[in-house]
C-alpha cells in the first residue's frame, strides 16, 4: 500500500521536528520508532519517550487509501537526509515493512504495528491556556535554561519552573550554585491565583530546538500534571516534575553594598582567555575588584597563570573573589545587551549579575574558594 509520494523536503522537515526526543536505545523497542498515520491526504508523524509526545502533519500528495505504521525514527531521517534535495520520495507498506523508494534508490525498512504504538494519555479538566509569540517564549527559556541541573538526584532541580502570577510570566533554574531569573509580560491577566510547575530537562532543550525566532503564536496549556504547546504544525505534550521548586525569591540577594558596570563583550573575551589555564575540574577564576579595576585571575596545576585587567567606573570596597568561570561565561555567552551590572556585598556572599534598567533578568551565582 502506497502511504505517501511527495518531495524529500515535505517529509523530512516534520520528521526533523518530532524525532529529536526519540532515545536511541530503549527497553521499549517501539520507543525508537515513529508513527506514519495517514488519513485523506494528512500523513500525521507521531513520537514519543513516554514522558513527551510530539505530533506533527503535512499534505502528502493525492493517494487514495488510509493506514499507519511504525517505523525506526532515526533510519528513516538518515536516509531522507542523504537523498539530494530535489529528489521524489515515495514510501509503501508491503508486507510488515516500509519501502522507501527515490530515483533509482530502494531502502526496505522493518516496521511494528501502529496499534501497539504507545500514546500519552491527555489530561481532561480544567486547564489554564495562555498565548506569547515564540519569539518572547524562546528568550525566556535561553536566558535561563543553562543554570538547569542535569542529573542531580534533588530531580526537582533537573528542570525549569514556569510560574504564571496575574499577567507575568517567570522561568527559573537553578542547580544549586547558581540561579537565573527571567520573566515577561503577558496580555492580560491570565490567572488569579498563582500557578507554578516544572518542565523536566528534556522538554525545555526540545523546545528550545523546535520554536522560531518569530512572532508567530505559540499556544501553551497548563492541565493537571500536564502541559501542552502548540505552535505552527506542532503539538508538544509533555509530563511535569512533581516535586518542590526552591523558593527562588530567598536567593536573590535583596541588596547590595557594591555594584559595577561593565561591557558584556569585552568581560566576556577575558573571561574566556582567562578559562584557558584554569583547573579543568574546579574551573576556578578569581576575581579583584579596586577603585578603577576589575582584574581576572586564573592558575593551574602546572603552576600557569593567567591575568586580564579591565578598567571600571568603580570606587566602592575592594573585593577578592573566586567563582567557577564556567557558570559565568554560561550568563553572558545567553544575554545580547551592550552593558551588565555586577553586585557584590563581600567575598562570602553570593553575587548578582544584572542588566541596567531590566528588572526582569536575574543571575545569582555562588562564590567559591580559590
Amino acid at each position: 500500500m502506497l502511504l505517501i509520494k511527495t518531495h524529500r523536503d515535505t517529509l523530512l522537515a516534520p520528521l526533523q521536528s518530532v524525532s529529536g526526543i526519540v532515545e536511541k536505545r530503549h527497553t521499549l523497542p517501539i520507543l525508537s520508532n515513529v508513527l506514519l498515520e495517514k488519513k485523506g491526504e494528512k500523513l500525521t508523524l507521531l513520537a514519543t519517550d513516554i514522558e513527551i509526545q510530539i505530533t506533527t502533519s503535512t499534505s502528502s500528495a493525492s493517494i487514495d487509501g488510509d493506514g499507519a505504521v511504525t517505523v525506526g525514527a532515526r533510519k528513516l531521517q538518515d536516509i531522507l537526509r542523504s537523498l539530494p534535495d530535489t529528489a521524489e520520495v515515495s514510501l509503501n507498506l508491503d508486507d510488515k515493512r516500509l519501502q522507501v523508494r527515490a530515483g533509482k534508490s530502494r531502502f526496505t525498512l522493518q516496521t511494528l504495528p501502529a496499534e501497539d504504538f504507545p500514546r500519552m494519555i491527555i489530561s481532561e479538566g480544567e486547564s489554564l491556556k495562555f498565548s506569547v509569540t515564540q519569539k518572547q517564549f524562546r528568550q525566556l527559556l535561553a536566558q535561563t535554561q543553562f543554570s538547569m541541573a542535569a542529573q542531580d538526584v534533588r530531580y526537582y532541580l533537573n528542570g525549569l519552573l514556569l510560574l504564571v502570577e496575574g499577567s507575568e510570566l517567570r522561568a527559573v533554574a537553578t542547580d544549586g550554585h547558581r540561579l537565573a531569573y527571567a520573566s515577561m509580560a503577558l496580555g492580560g491577566e491570565v490567572s488569579s491565583t498563582r500557578q507554578e510547575l516544572i518542565l523536566p530537562r528534556k522538554t525545555v532543550l526540545e523546545l528550545n530546538r523546535l520554536l522560531a525566532d518569530n512572532d508567530e503564536p505559540l499556544n501553551i496549556e497548563l492541565a493537571p500534571n500536564q502541559i501542552r504547546f502548540q505552535f505552527g504544525h506542532i503539538n508538544l505534550v509533555s509530563k511535569l516534575i512533581d516535586g518542590k521548586f526552591p523558593d527562588y525569591e530567598r536567593v536573590i540577594p535583596a541588596t547590595l553594598k557594591n555594584i559595577v558596570s561593565l561591557k558584556r563583550t569585552e568581560l566576556l573575551q577575558s573571561m574566556v582567555r582567562a578559562a584557558i589555564l584554569t583547573n579543568e575540574k574546579f574551573r576556578g577564576v578569581r576575581l579583584v575588584l579596586t577603585s578603577g579595576s576589575l582584574k581576572i585571575m586564573a592558575a593551574n596545576a602546572e603552576q600557569e597563570e593567567a591575568q586580564e585587567e579591565i578598567e571600571v567606573a568603580y570606587s566602592g570596597d575592594a573585593i577578592d573573589v573566586g567563582f567557577n568561570v564556567s557558570y559565568l561565561l554560561d550568563v553572558l555567552n545567553n544575554t545580547s545587551v551592550e552593558t551588565v551590572e555586577w553586585g557584590f556585598n563581600d567575598a562570602n556572599s553570593s553575587a548578582l549579575l544584572t542588566i541596567p534598567g531590566n528588572d526582569r533578568f536575574k543571575y545569582v551565582v555562588m562564590p567559591m574558594r580559590i
